[in-house]
């Protein structure tokens, strides 16, 4: 949605809500002795978000700084969610058979805001969704700084929030918020997953370097991943922590260099990943070192090629030649593809499959009031998806999720220029979720 779509509609929106206000003494009366007579009282943008023939929806993507790739194509995830939603279509009523046209019947409104990689920026954007477009949900990420900032003001505001990408174990940990989902895997759950497989197929006597961005994903994920490869055997020889953003990696390689490590660990995301490998290549590093994603970004395969990704093991959230075996799959590679021109990666499934289970939450709770909502999405009701069947643990609002381990093909084997890598195993998301508590999630009120 350009930005001058998005003024209209927040315009309009601002209209709507004023002309609603204006009328109100005439119009309103009914809606608010229902609410009454229901108990509710005015929460969020409820009830004036829900009133019209229209819901608008808000999104926090990163359309700039080192997470823009990412951003773009949740987006594009988000576009073809609400699409398929408003009009009804067959493929998104394979994961909610009650979706009809819309959300209860009201056209989805879609606004978008760059969050920039900024937890502010981000902050900010979702505060004027909700105050001046009556967003009755707000959605997008990347960086867990941002997603962690924009569930807690999401959580004071009494509106639901999904993440995109957040890869901190502190997401849905010490930082869970009652108004806060996250639909993805995270740090904890891919290294407990990828740990034994490069411990399988590469060794167990392997001396691991570390490449770190210096915030709470990448501190988190660097913990997890050495605590379950070191239970494989693995000695962790050096940690080199760098800023979000960084473009020279010089000194952090030069560190890696001057130790006996032969696994490369790249953390860091986005950007700063593709940077980081290009230079270590150059170092010549990965002549001698084998590289381990443990989470790995969207497009990183096209950033570095084939040539640098062959062998490589790493967790990704999707990969489209799931659509080989996944008829839901299938529906989601065929219509992004139709429609954006390019096979999708997790960033656009973790979105679209976000806003397909919200609405989906909504049209079970048959109301957009913002506690009922959040009690339709902590039912644990099942759903089918791209990736099998998902839900939200309801204590800490993780989603229960599979995934894919991947390993880069050699360039020869690749059967189109899309085809970088072959799916090892697909992991049970159930499987590998942390014990309740364990990461110190503490849920708070519903108002």
């Amino acid at each position: 949605m350009g930005q001058a779509m998005q003024t209209q509609v927040k315009r309009r929106s601002v209209l709507k809500a004023g002309a609603a206000g204006v009328a109100g003494g005439m119009l309103l009366p009914g809606t608010a002795r229902v609410a009454l007579a229901d108990d509710k009282k005015p929460l969020g943008a409820w009830p004036a978000g829900a009133e019209g023939d229209s819901v608008f929806v808000g999104l926090t993507v990163d359309l700039t700084g080192p997470y823009s790739a990412q951003g773009a194509e949740q987006k594009n995830g988000y576009e073809l969610a609400a699409e398929q939603i408003n009009a009804g279509a067959p493929q998104v009523q394979k994961i909610s058979p009650l979706i009809k046209k819309g959300v209860l019947g009201k056209k989805l409104v879609l606004g978008s805001a760059d969050a920039e990689t900024k937890p502010n920026t981000g902050v900010q954007a979702a505060t004027r969704f909700i105050h001046d477009n009556k967003a009755m949900m707000i959605a997008g990420s990347t960086s867990s700084a941002v997603a962690i900032a924009l569930q807690k003001v999401c959580n004071r505001e009494h509106t639901p929030y999904f993440t995109a990408i957040s890869g901190s174990n502190e997401t849905t940990g010490v930082d869970c918020q009652r108004y806060g989902f996250r639909l993805c895997y995270f740090a904890y759950m891919a290294c407990k997953a990828i740990a034994p497989v490069v411990a399988k197929e590469l060794g167990k006597d392997r001396k691991a370097a570390y490449l770190t961005p210096d915030y709470t994903y990448g501190h988190t994920t660097t913990q997890s991943m050495k605590e379950f490869t070191e239970k494989e055997g693995w000695k962790t020889v050096t940690n080199q922590v760098h800023p979000l953003g960084a473009k020279d990696y010089s000194s952090y390689l030069i560190n890696i260099a001057n130790t006996d490590a032969n696994v490369l660990v790249v953390v860091a995301y986005g950007a700063d990943a593709a940077n980081a490998i290009k230079q270590a290549k150059q170092f010549g590093l990965l002549d001698k070192m084998k590289i381990v994603i443990p989470y790995m970004s969207a497009y990183l395969e096209k950033e570095v090629g084939a040539d640098v990704m062959q062998g490589v093991y790493a967790a990704q959230g999707f990969w489209w030649t799931l659509e080989d075996h996944n008829p839901v799959a299938k529906d989601f590679v065929e219509a992004y593809e139709k429609k954006f021109g390019s096979k999708p990666r997790d960033s656009a499934m973790y979105a679209y499959l976000a806003l397909v289970l919200w609405a989906d939450a909504v049209e079970r709770a048959k109301s957009l009031y913002p506690i009922d909502v959040v009690k339709a999405l902590e039912a644990g009701e099942l759903r089918d998806s791209p990736v099998g069947k998902v839900t939200f643990r309801p204590e800490d609002h993780q989603g229960i999720v599979d995934f894919p381990i991947l390993r880069g093909k050699k360039p020869a084997d690749m059967k189109n220029p899309e085809d970088f890598f072959e799916v090892v195993q697909v992991v049970s998301g159930k499987d590998v979720l942390p014990p309740l508590g364990l990461l110190g999630c503490k849920m708070g009120d519903y108002a």
